[in-house]
């Protein structure tokens, strides 16, 4: 709301101006051009006004917008309205500018509320009745039916089947759980009936940990000391109390009131800081747009930013650096015919929804193969399906499957490594193939990685829930360093090892998850995925990857990096030109309207240096190292 009134105002304000230009050098009438200035003032001057008295009533505190409205009062005062008008219309754009994703935090709790399932299955000695989950308190036992969300922290009683565990520790593929092993609030029961003990109650349960985490860490975060917070508290005051001596020293050498005011607004107008106040918004509308073109959306300047002096970057793994999606690895026949092996696995998977029965699916069509037809196909909770196809009885499953069919494995090559999932095919005892399912790396993965070191970030780690066999695969497979691949890890601990990484330098995070947010809004600079990314993670965020293309990391960190220098650039060069003009103001009798020309030159130059940042858009160094055929078969 507040956002959407000052960009109504600032429009107000140029729309003044406009008129006002219009009425002086297009229609040459004042018809025009009084009500332009009117509004231009009004709109660009009030609200600066307000702020300036509100400021100094609870602060104590003479701001920049009290030297604006005074400037552009005195250029009014010395009949140059429309001067006073292009001061406000800048620092009215400046000011909307200012104005970032107000309420983030507040969004980023809502959409982590947002997980919580609102009723549970309560065992009372009357039977099961459903209860609202605030009500739950430790040693309740609820039943959890398949495909509902666990509704607070618990122990598994009775039951045992696959949960999904992804938006709490990352966990790329289902996790099966037996009794005695602990659940997580907001996960969910992909199958089986389970009977869960509450161990924690909602207010201290897994989300509402992850929403004081989000929170503190965004509380944690001081905000960036703006150069023109700093330099126009104290530049106002040396500004007009310069001003008020001037005038009063031009009265005593014998001025009159009318030259003496012309002279004191004169340098009131050359030391406007507007040049300073616009370098900076200048150069980050243009990095921010360039930005948006190559798929990287920034929410607002102060990320752009930090990022520039970010030296460290760690990565969420599943969703971020990987695909977030089971794909088969490996295949194997003992008769090496994998494509009819596939034909039978692919039949008997199309009657699941596991995300194992997906890949094998999806394998198969990427072979273009058609699957072999399977009926009266029922499934074993935590062990795979059977049914019957054309030559009888059919099962495909794990090795507790395998276990219980009395198959003999030992033919059986070493295809899995504890980092993928094993699926198995078999007739009665018999073994008829395997496959292996496992999350992949991203395609651009690797090349954004390196694209990151060649620009000068040193640290490139991998954060994950996931176990340690699946992070140092894909570590591995990414090129990143052993020992700075983090694995088995709760959200908390990602927070931890962000603010480790933050003691030796900026630091970003980029995840994509609900269980990224802590870490997103601890980091200095958080990035989300946001293809894919979660609405938590956009909200606790501070950057979007609206592409999968990490290449465009480094990319994006090479332009933030250029906009700092601009940055600089524009300071030094505004404060160089307020400096001669002051100078030329006290020394010599310098006109107004080359106070005003030299000022507002000043002012265009920023802008125009800050505009070349348009011309620098995002883009890939390079098109993404696709991925070895997965064509080709282990040996036996």
């Amino acid at each position: 709301m507040r956002t959407d009134l000052g960009l109504a105002l600032s429009v107000a304000t140029v729309a003044g101006l406009g008129l006002a230009a219009l009425g002086r050098w297009g229609f040459d009438s004042a018809a025009v051009e009084a009500p332009g200035l009117a509004l231009a003032y009004l709109a660009g001057g009030v609200p600066a006004a307000l702020t300036a008295l509100r400021e100094f009533r609870t602060a104590r505190v003479l701001d920049i917008d009290l030297l604006m409205v005074t400037a552009a009062l005195a250029a009014l005062a010395v009949g140059a309205a429309l001067e006073g008008a292009v001061l406000l219309a800048l620092f009215s754009i400046s000011n909307t500018l200012e104005e970032r994703a107000m309420g983030r935090a507040r969004r980023a709790v809502e959409a982590l509320m947002a997980l919580r399932p609102e009723t549970a299955f309560l065992v009372t000695p009357d039977g099961i009745v459903e209860v609202p989950v605030a009500h739950l308190v430790a040693g309740d036992t609820v039943v959890l039916r398949p495909g509902a969300r666990v509704p607070v922290d618990g122990v598994i009683a009775d039951g045992d089947g696959s949960l999904d565990e992804s938006t709490i520790t990352g966990e790329s593929m289902p996790v099966h759980k037996a009794p005695g092993a602990p659940v997580f609030e907001a996960t969910v029961n992909l199958n089986g009936v389970l009977r869960v003990t509450v161990t924690r109650g909602t207010a201290e349960s897994t989300v509402a940990r992850m929403i004081a985490l989000v929170t503190e860490a965004q509380a944690a975060k001081a905000p960036s000391e703006r150069f023109s917070d700093w330099f126009g508290q104290r530049y106002t005051l040396v500004v007009l109390v310069g001003a008020l001596l001037a005038l009063g020293a031009f009265l005593l050498l014998g001025w009159g009131w009318n030259d003496a005011l012309y002279r004191a607004a004169t340098l009131l107008v050359a030391a406007s800081p507007c040049a300073v106040v616009i370098s900076v918004p200048a150069a980050i509308l243009s990095a921010l747009s360039a930005a948006a073109r190559g798929g990287v959306l920034f929410k607002g300047g102060a990320a752009l930013e930090t990022l520039a002096e970010v030296r460290a970057f760690a990565f969420d793994k599943t969703g971020t650096l990987t695909t977030g999606k089971a794909e088969v690895t490996d295949l194997w026949a003992p008769d090496g015919d994998l494509d009819a092996m596939l034909r039978q696995l692919a039949g008997i998977e199309a009657h699941s929804e596991h995300p194992i029965g997906l890949a094998v699916r999806a394998e198969a069509h990427r072979r273009g193969l058609t699957p072999e037809p399977v009926a009266e196909v029922h499934a074993t909770p935590s062990e795979g399906i059977e049914g019957q196809d054309a030559q009888g009885a059919l099962w495909a499953g794990n090795l507790r499957m395998a276990s219980r069919q009395g198959v003999d494995i030992g033919a059986l090559p070493a295809l899995a490594d504890g980092a993928q999932t094993l699926v198995l095919l078999g007739r009665g005892d018999r073994l008829l193939g395997a496959a292996t399912v496992a999350d992949r790396p991203r395609d651009s993965a690797r090349a954004g990685l390196a694209a990151l070191r060649a620009s000068g970030i040193g640290r490139r780690a991998m954060m994950t829930g996931d176990r340690r066999a699946v992070a140092l695969r894909i570590g591995s497979e990414l090129g990143l360093d052993s020992d700075e691949i983090h694995a088995d890890l709760l959200p908390g601990d990602k927070v931890t090892l962000v603010a480790a990484l933050a003691e030796d330098g900026k630091v970003a995070f980029v995840g994509d998850g609900v269980n990224d947010a802590a870490a997103l809004a601890r980091a200095d600079v958080g990035i989300a995925m946001g293809a894919a990314g979660s609405e938590v993670a956009l909200q606790a965020a501070d950057v979007a990857l609206l592409s999968e293309d990490m290449t465009r990391l480094a990319a994006a960190h090479r332009l933030a990096r250029r906009t700092a220098r601009v940055i600089r650039q524009n300071l030094v060069f505004a404060l160089g030109a307020m400096v001669v003009l002051v100078t030329a103001g006290l020394v010599w009798e310098l006109p107004l309207p080359l106070a005003v020309l030299g000022h507002e030159g000043g002012t265009l130059l920023v802008v125009m240096n800050g505009l070349r940042l348009l011309a620098d858009p995002i883009r890939a160094d390079r098109a993404p190292a696709r991925n070895a055929s997965r064509d080709s078969a282990p040996a036996a």
